[in-house]
C-alpha cells in the first residue's frame, strides 16, 4: 500500500482498432486501453525467450508517444480540471501530420520516429509542455536527483528544473518506444525484427498526431493507462 498520488501524462497513442495501436501493443506486451497482457507476438521469432525482458521497460508506459511525460498533479488541481483543460485545449488545436514512421534507435532503445520534417509535430509536443505546466506538480529533490544520474547537458538540466523533464523544446525527439535499452549485440537483431514486422502489420503510410490520451498510473507499481482521450481540430 502507499500513499502516494496518481501520477499523469499526456501522450499521443493511436485509437485502439488501428493496426498501429495492435502492433506497437503486441511489441511491449500490454495494452493501456483493457489493461491486459499480450501474448509474445509471433514475430518474436528467436528472440521470443527474451522478448519480455527486451521490452520490459516500455511496457509500463504502455505504447504512446510522449507530449508531456509523467507528472503529479499541482496542489489546488484534480483530475477533473485536468480533462476540463485538454479538452478545451483541444478545440483550438489543430493536428499535426508526419509522412511516416521507421524504426530507428533512439540511443540504446529502438523505436517508432518519424521520416523526413517533424517541425510540426515537434512544435505541438512545445505547445502541449508549456500550456499544461501549471498543472504540474514541481519535481522533487528524489527525483531531480535521480534524473540527474543520467549525463545532461546544461540545456537539458535547466529544462529538468523548469519543466519537471530533459527533453523538451529542442531536446525533444517525436518516437514510440518499442524496446528497453539494448545491448549493442541485440539491436541489429530486434530492429531487423520490428521493421519487417511493422511493415508487414501495419500497412505504414502518413501519420496524423491527431489526439491527446491521458494517461494514469494509480500507483509507483501500477502500470499507466488510457482513461481519457480528446481528438484535436
Amino acid at each position: 500500500m502507499t500513499d502516494q498520488p496518481a501520477r499523469y501524462a499526456l501522450y499521443y497513442a493511436p485509437e485502439a482498432d488501428t493496426p498501429l495501436w495492435r502492433f506497437g501493443s503486441s511489441v511491449v506486451g500490454y495494452d493501456a486501453v483493457t489493461g491486459e497482457d499480450q501474448a509474445i507476438p509471433d514475430f518474436a521469432g528467436a528472440l521470443a525467450e527474451r522478448w519480455p525482458d527486451l521490452t520490459a521497460e516500455p511496457r509500463k508506459y504502455g505504447f504512446h508517444a510522449t507530449l508531456k511525460a509523467p507528472f503529479f498533479l499541482a496542489v489546488g488541481v484534480d483530475e477533473d480540471a485536468l480533462k476540463v483543460a485538454i479538452h478545451r485545449f483541444a478545440e483550438k488545436t489543430p493536428a499535426v501530420a508526419t509522412i511516416g514512421l521507421d524504426v530507428s534507435p533512439i540511443g540504446p532503445f529502438l523505436a517508432l520516429t518519424p521520416l523526413g520534417d517533424a517541425n510540426e509535430i515537434n512544435a505541438l509536443a512545445s505547445l502541449v509542455v508549456n500550456h499544461f505546466d501549471a498543472f504540474r506538480a514541481p519535481l522533487s529533490s528524489s527525483d531531480r536527483e535521480r534524473r540527474l544520474k543520467s549525463p545532461l547537458t546544461s540545456r537539458q538540466t535547466d529544462y529538468l528544473d523548469r519543466f519537471g523533464y530533459p527533453y523538451v523544446h529542442e531536446e525533444f525527439r517525436f518516437h514510440m518506444t518499442l524496446t528497453g535499452p539494448l545491448h549493442a549485440d541485440d539491436r541489429g537483431a530486434m530492429r531487423t525484427t520490428l521493421a519487417d514486422a511493422y511493415q508487414v502489420g501495419t500497412a505504414p503510410g502518413t501519420l496524423t498526431i491527431d489526439r491527446i490520451c491521458l494517461f494514469r498510473q494509480e500507483t509507483p507499481a501500477a502500470r499507466f493507462r488510457i482513461i481519457d482521450s480528446v481528438r484535436l481540430t
